[in-house]
């Protein structure tokens, strides 16, 4: 599983790498012995085996169960989400469920709620489902996966999410930009080439959400990408709405694309044949996408920033500060800007 995070936090972020590990974070009270005791106290039959899965943002387990199948369990990462959003994600996962759409919800603890509490973590249990990512190169794949995401689509423009965010494309691309340059996370030699391309990306950002037009936003995946998709027996099972959040449709599509913009057309039109069996697509949309991923970039970079006092990302991200890593993105983004500046991708027989 691999965890995305583009929203600000309530807690305050580190001002530079020097900073790794200067404070005692959260996660290291989270020990075996609590884990195991919070979820036996949930109601769970724990067998006393525990293995931690491949997480950053949240801390995630599988966890033995007596005289039963493993189950997952995810540890959320206090001060990200209030109480009332992760029970807005739980909703919508289980009104998904509800809706016969392949998805892994959360399951009841004890008392019949999927919310569990222990002093700062709420965490969740889930069902382990085993698969692989999608080979998002066949049309039959991107076919199958636009029908589910036009259903799922449908189920989320009943409502907005409440309690989680609505993507905001210009205002994140400013607040990721600010918590970089006030936080002193770019090399002072590379700050005039920086400040000097973050102007140009937002107004070519601008313009090409003022060529999308007025653009209707609905609750999302958020995370969509193939990684958050299994596939086993025929069968596909979506994953972690843990970045479920409004927006535009168009965000729950885009990282399934890729190679050239060809290539990226094409696997386009076979995501919207099969989601407009269930869905109308405003294609004026395709023009989000290079800012969509201009802002996915910068907001990853933010969200090292931010998470740079959790002693698990200078051990798993310890190029993250270093002078190599801030030219390297100068350069890619210089090669984005390109992107921004050439027409959207066409889909084969639209226009």
């Amino acid at each position: 599983m691999v965890e995305h995070a583009g929203y600000p936090d309530t807690a305050p972020p580190a001002t530079g790498p020097s900073d790794a590990g200067a404070s005692t974070h959260p996660y290291t009270s989270l020990t075996p012995d609590r884990i195991l005791d919070a979820l036996e106290q949930a109601g769970l039959a724990v067998s006393g085996r525990l293995f931690a899965l491949n997480s950053y943002e949240n801390r995630v387990y599988q966890i033995g169960i007596d005289d039963g199948p493993s189950v997952i369990a995810k540890f959320y990462r206090p001060g990200r989400w209030s109480e009332a959003a992760i029970r807005e994600e739980h909703a919508f996962t289980l009104e998904l469920q509800a809706a016969d759409i392949p998805v892994v919800a959360p399951q009841p603890l004890a008392g019949g709620d999927t919310l569990g509490h222990d002093g700062e973590f709420w965490f969740a249990v889930f069902p382990q489902r085993g698969g692989q990512a999608p080979d998002t190169s066949l049309p039959d794949t991107l076919y199958r996966l636009g029908q589910w995401l036009g259903q799922i689509h449908n189920i989320g423009d009943r409502r907005a999410f409440a309690q989680r965010p609505t993507l905001s494309l210009l205002e994140g691309l400013d607040a990721h930009n600010h918590l970089l340059v006030d936080g002193g996370w770019i090399p002072d030699d590379l700050r005039p080439a920086w400040d000097s391309l973050m102007p140009q990306l937002r107004d070519l950002c601008a313009a090409r959400l003022s060529d999308a037009g007025p653009v209707d936003t609905l609750r999302l995946h958020g995370d969509c990408h193939a990684g958050n998709i299994l596939c086993r027996d025929e069968q596909m099972l979506f994953v972690d709405l843990d970045d479920c959040q409004n927006g535009p449709a168009i965000q729950d599509m885009w990282l399934l694309l890729n190679g050239d913009d060809h290539e990226r057309g094409a696997q386009l039109g076979e995501l919207l044949e099969g989601y407009e069996l269930f869905r109308e697509f405003n294609r004026r949309e395709r023009h989000l996408i290079e800012p969509l991923r201009c802002y996915r970039q910068i907001a990853h970079c933010a969200w090292l920033a931010r998470r740079w006092e959790d002693p698990a990302f200078p051990r798993f991200f310890p190029w993250f500060g270093q002078p190599r890593f801030w030219s390297d993105q100068i350069l890619s983004l210089r090669e984005q800007m390109a992107a921004l500046q050439a027409p959207a991708i066409s889909v084969p027989g639209q226009y």
